[in-house]
C-alpha cells in the first residue's frame, strides 16, 4: 500500500509546494483531539491508542537541534496566524510516527471485548520487529530533511524527505513487517494510510474565511521560501519503538515494549 521511494519524494515535493496551500485550507476541518477549555486554556481530549513512533522530543537529545527549529516555527505559526486557527501540540512530545496502529472507539472497543488485547499487541509487534530484523534490516541511522510545511485536513505539519533511498525503505520494510502480520491482523489492526513522514505542529481550532485564508497563505509561504534559503535540517531516526498514548500529549512505553534500534547514536 505504501508508496515507491520516487513516487513518495515527488508526492511530499508537491505537498509542501505554496500554491497548494490555497485549495489545502479550503478543506481543513476542526479537529477533536484538541479544545480549549473556558479559561482558554488548550487541552488535549482524550484519544487512547497505540502506535510505532520515534522516541518523542523529551527523551531524544540526539535531535535536540531539530526539534528546537521545528519548535521555533511553532511559537511563530502561533503568533502570526489568528487566534485559535491551531491547536498547539507541546513540542516535548513531537515525534515522527512510523506506523498507525490502533486508537479512539476501535481501541476502546477492542479492549472491552479482549482484555489480553494489549499484551497480546505487544508480544505481536515484537514478532513483527523480529522478522523485520531478520531480512532486510540495515543497521545504520536513517536520516529525513525538513522539507516544508503541508496542511493536511485537521492538522499541519512539517513534512520530512528521505536523504537516502535506504532512509526510506527500512521504514517500508518495518511497516509491511507489521501490516503482514496476520496474526496482529486479526487483533483488529489494519493500515489505514500511506506512509508520510512528518511531525505534526498543530491541529485546527476553527475554520477560516477567505481573507484570514489568504493571510495564512502569506505566512506559510514566507516561512517555507526561508526553509528553501537556510541550511538543511536533518532527523536522525535511531529507533522504532511501541508507545502508548491517552492523548496527543502522551505518547509513554514500559521497559518490555519492543523497539527496534537502527543504529548508535
Amino acid at each position: 500500500m505504501d508508496e515507491a521511494y520516487q513516487t513518495y519524494v515527488e508526492q511530499v515535493a508537491r505537498l509542501t509546494q505554496p500554491a497548494l496551500y490555497p485549495t489545502q485550507l479550503k478543506n481543513i476541518q476542526e479537529s477533536p483531539k484538541f479544545q480549549r477549555d473556558e479559561q482558554g486554556k488548550v487541552q488535549a481530549q482524550s484519544f487512547p491508542g497505540y502506535s510505532v513512533i520515534t522516541p518523542p522530543y523529551a527523551e531524544d537529545p540526539a535531535n535536540e537541534g531539530f526539534y528546537h527549529h521545528i519548535a521555533q516555527t511553532q511559537k511563530r505559526l502561533l503568533s502570526q496566524l489568528p487566534q485559535d486557527f491551531i491547536l498547539p501540540v507541546p513540542p516535548a512530545s513531537f515525534h515522527v510516527t512510523l506506523a498507525d496502529l490502533i486508537w479512539g472507539d476501535d481501541f476502546q472497543a477492542v479492549v472491552r471485548q479482549n482484555p489480553d488485547f494489549e499484551t497480546q499487541l505487544k508480544h505481536q509487534i515484537g514478532l513483527s520487529f523480529e522478522e523485520y530484523q531478520q531480512h532486510k534490516y540495515i543497521a545504520k541511522p536513517l536520516h529525513w530533511q525538513l522539507v516544508g510545511l503541508i496542511i493536511r485536513p485537521r492538522a499541519i505539519v512539517v513534512g520530512l524527505l528521505p536523504k537516502d533511498e535506504n532512509s526510506y525503505e527500512q521504514v517500508i520494510q518495518l511497516r509491511r513487517a507489521i501490516y503482514q502480520n496476520k496474526a496482529l491482523l486479526s487483533l483488529g489492526l489494519e493500515q489505514h494510510y500511506h506512509f508520510l513522514a512528518h511531525v505534526t505542529l498543530g491541529y485546527f481550532g476553527k475554520v477560516l474565511d477567505e481573507s484570514e485564508q489568504n493571510e495564512v497563505c502569506s505566512t506559510l509561504t514566507a516561512i517555507s521560501d526561508q526553509w528553501l534559503e537556510a541550511d538543511p535540517k536533518f532527523l536522525t531516526i535511531y529507533r522504532a519503538e511501541l508507545r502508548k498514548f491517552s492523548d496527543m500529549t502522551s505518547f509513554t512505553r514500559d521497559a518490555d515494549f519492543p523497539a527496534v534500534t537502527f543504529g548508535e547514536q
